[in-house]
């Protein structure tokens, strides 16, 4: 099974996640959320792990582009899951897959990568 890493390409995180992943001779596959849309049953599985709360960017532009009653209104994984489905955008980049592994990461920290690898 191959890594899967889950973003969109213009993400400034998710180029440096790609280019970590060249340089350590990873070999993974990259779903782009604009192009290939957000897999409902991976969404499913991340809402469970790594959590809803670690999947919704309240930082990004996206977040801060929802009205008022629409971000109060994530409160769960139920209301969270509406929100992504309707705005892929606001996921947490990159979403990782890791081969082998029952682990789903977002974000990129290179050090909790290293040790995956």
């Amino acid at each position: 099974m191959t890594t899967t890493l889950y973003g969109i390409p213009n993400c400034d995180t998710v180029k440096r996640a790609r280019a970590w992943l060249d340089e350590h001779g990873v070999a993974y596959r990259f779903h782009d959320f604009k192009k290939q849309g957000l897999p409902e049953a991976e969404l499913d599985r991340w809402l469970k792990a790594p959590g809803w709360e670690a999947l919704v960017n309240r930082r990004g532009t996206t977040w801060r582009k929802l009205d008022d009653a629409t971000r109060a209104s994530v409160v769960d994984a139920g209301s969270a899951r509406a929100v992504l489905l309707a705005n892929p955008s606001l996921i947490k980049r990159p979403v990782v897959d890791w081969s082998g592994s029952p682990d789903v990461t977002t974000g990129f920290d290179a050090e909790d990568w290293a040790a995956r690898v």
